[in-house]
């Protein structure tokens, strides 16, 4: 079999990797000229390979390790390495203990700046900064109609109300478009999720639902959430990385976080994806690592990734490229 070099790794596009990682309890190392994770069962070690060429972030949960020469091997794969608390929340760098998101992302001198050349000549106005965030919540509203009326979430068990979910979808598009501030956008977004909690709670009979700070939720539908949420910041870092776009140069979410552009792209998918596999789960009884894969797959099968580059190109192109 031939050899393959770093740079021969990153020819498949990070919108097509298939891996999520999340690990905890084990070791990261290099064995063999392989990333390889390490679990002890008694005085046994068990070696797991992980594909870096075909995967996006790898999060390091509680009692977990990792080389030198495997943070090299990432960096040259472009896999972003975050670490986290126990069941993936919250998510933190290893300096940065108390921010919500903070990835430690690949380096490279050479990655190209188009895009953020687009991002950065529209970003500091206002009012098209406004219109970006517009066009990420309407973009947001497509994606929940797209996916939540699919019938792949009937077949397992998720009904919603079309006629309810159209109603109250139509109703925050138009508010959108006449938002006249973030802030006004921002109470548009909690109040539509809520409605999207009532009906994601009645399509699978979960019963009554208040969704609680992270942390302080005992029902599963809670927990699930908060851990779900995550993987999608994973995705989320992930494609404004390859795009070269800071996560600082939020539209939406930047007056209160740091890495507010991560939560704006997150948003793409968090409600279409993350919010119903949530509810499903834990009807069906789902542990923290059934719910995961679950989570992963539905992420890989939506081509959520993908979604959430496309979108960003779209915004930038059309907000700060040569024509706008």
């Amino acid at each position: 079999m031939d050899d393959f070099s770093p740079s021969e790794l990153k020819t498949i596009l990070h919108s097509k990797r298939a891996n999520l990682y999340y690990l905890q309890h084990c070791r990261v190392l290099v064995n063999g000229g392989r990333v390889e994770y390490v679990t002890d069962e008694g005085r046994q070690s068990l070696y797991w390979n992980i594909p870096i060429a075909n995967t996006t972030s790898l999060l390091l949960g509680t009692g977990t390790s990792i080389t030198q020469a495997a943070m090299r091997e990432l960096a040259k794969a472009g896999v972003l390495v975050g670490f986290c608390g126990g069941g993936g929340t919250p998510l933190f760098a290893a300096n940065e203990v108390d921010v919500d998101v903070a990835w430690l992302t690949p380096q490279s001198e050479y990655r190209p700046t188009e895009y953020l050349q687009h991002w950065v000549r529209f970003w500091f106005d206002e009012e098209r900064r406004l219109e970006a965030a517009r066009a990420f919540q309407l973009a947001r509203l497509a994606r929940i109609e797209a996916l939540w009326v699919g019938r792949p979430l009937k077949e397992m068990g998720f009904s919603v109300t079309a006629k309810a979910l159209q109603d109250a979808l139509c109703h925050h598009r138009e508010a959108i478009r006449e938002a006249p501030s973030t802030t006004d956008l921002l109470t548009l977004e909690a109040r539509l999720t809520k409605t999207l909690f009532k009906l994601a709670s009645q399509a699978v009979n979960y019963g009554d639902f208040n969704r609680a700070k992270r942390g302080t939720g005992t029902d599963p539908a809670n927990r699930f959430l908060d851990h779900g949420n995550y993987l999608a910041y994973g995705l989320a870092a992930t494609a404004t990385w390859v795009l070269g776009i800071p996560h600082g140069l939020a539209v939406l979410h930047g007056k209160t976080r740091r890495g507010g552009l991560v939560f704006d792209v997150a948003d793409l998918v968090k409600d279409a994806v993350i919010l119903p596999q949530a509810f499903l789960s834990a009807m069906r009884g789902d542990e923290e690592q059934e719910f995961r894969q679950a989570c992963i797959e539905r992420l890989t099968r939506t081509e959520s990734l993908d979604f959430m580059i496309d979108t960003l190109k779209a915004v930038a192109e059309d907000l700060g490229g040569p024509g706008a």
